[in-house]
């Protein structure tokens, strides 16, 4: 995927769900995986262009393994002209040594998010923007539906009224298989996650179920997806109508 395209999509659900106003201060949660990369590089492109000024932070929380590099991912936000902001903690300590987690995911999220949130409004950023892509919109769904016993995805924006801070979700429309595309496109330098529970989550099992449905059924991941657009699932905005672009700013 070039870049052209992939603004193409990151405008389209930016102009739907009304993310970005005026004055927006945004900070980019940067995971070091290909996603985070890939919407922290349209964002900066996109805020040369976009009629509704803004401005970008990139952050990574540390959980403090000892062995994260983050070098090529600092001189790309160099290169973008974005803030780089490292966050270190001990969140792996804690989790597994001192709490000895059998089921480690969920704290440590809770964990990392909390001290996401809290270096953000430290910043005096009013939104942050996460890498959730179209497969993790079905994903989700899955996960919901099988370990829930609920319809429910993740919703475009969500504002967090105790945080008083709004989640964005740029690459809504993006497909995992072309963010990978423009992922070697590009030689973005992914950084590969120390935590050894990568690639062992419930997540990575609904990943492969939608890859094993959208096999037997093709097109299935995509119908699933506008299953959740069009389903009027609570917490989601209304679905949005067809409208004239908005001026390109000069």
């Amino acid at each position: 995927m070039k870049l052209q395209q992939l603004l193409s999509y990151v405008r389209r659900a930016v102009d739907d769900y009304h993310m970005i106003q005026e004055g927006d201060k945004i900070a980019v949660g940067i995971s070091g995986g290909k996603d985070s990369l890939s919407l922290l590089y349209a964002l900066a492109h996109l805020r040369i262009f976009y009629p509704n000024h803004f401005e970008l932070i990139a952050i990574t929380v540390d959980l403090g393994w000892g062995n994260f590099d983050l070098e090529e991912i600092k001189a790309l936000c160099d290169k973008l002209d974005v803030e780089f902001i490292v966050v270190h903690t001990d969140i792996a300590e804690i989790v597994f040594e001192q709490r000895k987690e059998t089921n480690p995911c969920s704290l440590c999220a809770k964990m990392r998010k909390g001290a996401l949130n809290e270096k953000i409004k430290e910043l005096g950023c009013n939104k942050v923007a996460y890498g959730h892509h179209k497969d993790d919109v079905v994903e989700t769904l899955l996960l919901s539906l099988i370990f829930e016993g609920r319809i429910h995805s993740f919703s475009p924006v969500t504002y967090l009224d105790r945080m008083d801070l709004t989640v964005i979700r740029p690459l809504l429309y993006v497909d995992e298989a072309d963010i990978i595309g423009f992922k070697n496109k590009m030689g973005l330098p992914v950084a590969k996650s120390p935590c050894p529970m990568d690639g062992y989550t419930k997540r990575e099992y609904a990943k492969d179920l939608v890859k094993q449905l959208n096999h037997d059924h093709p097109g299935a991941r995509d119908r699933m997806f506008r299953a959740v657009v069009n389903g009027d699932i609570k917490g989601w905005p209304p679905k949005p109508e067809p409208r004239l672009r908005t001026k390109t700013r000069k």
